[in-house]
């Protein structure tokens, strides 16, 4: 077995600090960049959380439960006893002075406090490793949501900032996969309001899926006073910082408002309806998800000042990919819900209209490309790592250009560029399970003694 270098720990913690301070420089760019345009920027909107109504409060709790994984059981108790009492004492006060939570839930809160006081905790009444380790919780939570507040703000510059739009390149694309995006839809659109409402919570939980195979993976942490090396929240935070950036590099806004009538398509069958104004004007034709568009030449097209341009790649196919690759080494009922979820996001990705099939096959080699770059930084990089990333890079930018300039010979020969785009994600899959594969921990089976003959 390979065994690692000395020096290697210590340069993955100088690593990370660097990753660290450089996290922090990023949402302050983030924050000027997003006031340019007259918007809240990721720290301002989670500033603000600690006394209004929050956005996702199942999101605040869930960075409490990643918190709470350095705490004692009696520490555990204590805290989500206090997070629920502050959001009590919230609720009156909102009651009290008719102050009403539109827009955010009436819950969270308390777990920001708590997530809070556990840092000045840290600070005052910790030392040595202690005070790293609970500080490292606190940071976990934290980044959670600030995970999410960055992704909202990104999503609010892709509208402002790319104003034209490429659903045609990539609907063109799709034909080369038979328009699933279409298929799917109908096939939602026939489930009516329990197919659809269920999808719906699935789609809008991954984060909690995320948390809940963390936890699991995070569940010796408080008695072996360390993390690991690896786990799903660190896959989950690279894939939420790097795939904005090809938002802004490939703007596509999905079918259901390309050809489609927008949000509009759901609001009769769905339990929560966004107050979002109408895009069907936008559209090319509303065509989604009855009639596959005409395989003519694409042309970039332009699109409102709101619709997030969030499709390439799909980044939660990427979440769900991840989390059923962690879910693998745990039990089995981890391991089923794993799978479920992914099945349940590609159906709802698709079946909503907010991604063409090419989207989703990027998706899938963008998170294994950054899972294998995570696990060979993890070990330290040797060739098959070097090899598995460059490869998983490449095939991914080939997607991107294929799409782009490519688009009209792929579906004029959809029985050639169709099996050869499956074949190029099959093969990232196959060369991340083999490379991975060999990296796992050869174990000797202990060597058993002969038997011996009884004495006569």
């Amino acid at each position: 077995m390979r065994t690692p270098r000395p020096d290697l720990s210590r340069r993955r913690e100088r690593l990370w600090a660097v990753a660290g301070v450089a996290a922090l420089g990023f949402l302050i760019v983030l924050e000027f960049a997003a006031r340019r345009y007259g918007l809240p920027g990721p720290i301002t909107t989670q500033v603000r959380e600690v006394v209004v109504a929050p956005k996702s409060g199942g999101l605040l709790y869930a960075a409490m439960a990643l918190m709470m994984v350095v705490l004692t059981w009696r520490q555990r108790f204590i805290a989500a006893g206090a997070a629920i009492g502050i959001d009590i004492a919230f609720s009156l006060v909102r009651w009290a002075l008719d102050v009403e939570t539109t827009g955010g839930h009436p819950f969270g809160n308390g777990a920001l406090w708590v997530i809070l006081g556990y840092a000045v905790v840290a600070v005052t009444r910790r030392t040595g490793r202690e005070r790293v380790l609970l500080l490292k919780g606190v940071g976990l939570g934290l980044l959670l949501v600030a995970g999410r507040k960055t992704g909202d703000t990104w999503l609010l510059i892709t509208s402002k900032t790319r104003p034209a739009v490429l659903d045609q390149y990539v609907a063109t694309a799709d034909h080369a996969l038979g328009d699933p995006s279409w298929l799917v839809g109908r096939v939602v659109t026939a489930t009516g309001p329990i197919g659809f409402n269920f999808l719906d919570i699935v789609y809008g939980q991954l984060a909690v899926a995320a948390v809940a195979v963390a936890l699991y993976q995070l569940r010796g942490v408080a008695v072996e006073r360390r993390f690991p090396s690896h786990h799903l929240v660190r896959t989950f935070l690279v894939i939420g910082l790097l795939g904005p950036a090809f938002y802004m590099i490939f703007p596509v806004v999905g079918p259901i408002f390309a050809y489609g009538t927008g949000t509009e398509h759901w609001s009769t069958v769905s339990l929560w309806s966004p107050e979002i104004p109408s895009s069907e004007h936008w559209a090319v034709a509303d065509l989604w998800p009855q009639t596959p568009p005409p395989i003519n030449a694409p042309h970039s097209m332009p699109f409102d000042g709101i619709t997030p341009r969030n499709c390439m790649p799909s980044l939660h196919t990427a979440w769900a990919a991840a989390i059923f690759i962690h879910s693998r080494n745990g039990p089995r009922v981890l391991r089923y819900a794993g799978t479920f979820w992914l099945i349940a996001t590609l159906a709802a990705t698709l079946g909503f209209g907010y991604h063409y099939g090419v989207d989703l096959i990027a998706g899938v080699v963008f998170v294994l490309t950054i899972e294998a770059a995570l696990r060979a930084l993890d070990r330290g990089w040797d060739r098959s790592g070097i090899r598995l990333v460059a490869y998983g890079t490449t095939v991914f930018a080939a997607l991107l250009v294929s799409y782009r300039f490519l688009p009209l010979k792929m579906a004029e020969h959809p029985w050639v560029c169709g099996p050869l785009l499956m074949l190029a994600t099959t093969s990232v899959v196959y060369g991340y399970v083999r490379t991975t594969a060999a990296w796992q921990p050869r174990t000797t089976p202990a060597r058993q003694p002969l038997p011996q003959p009884e004495p006569i």
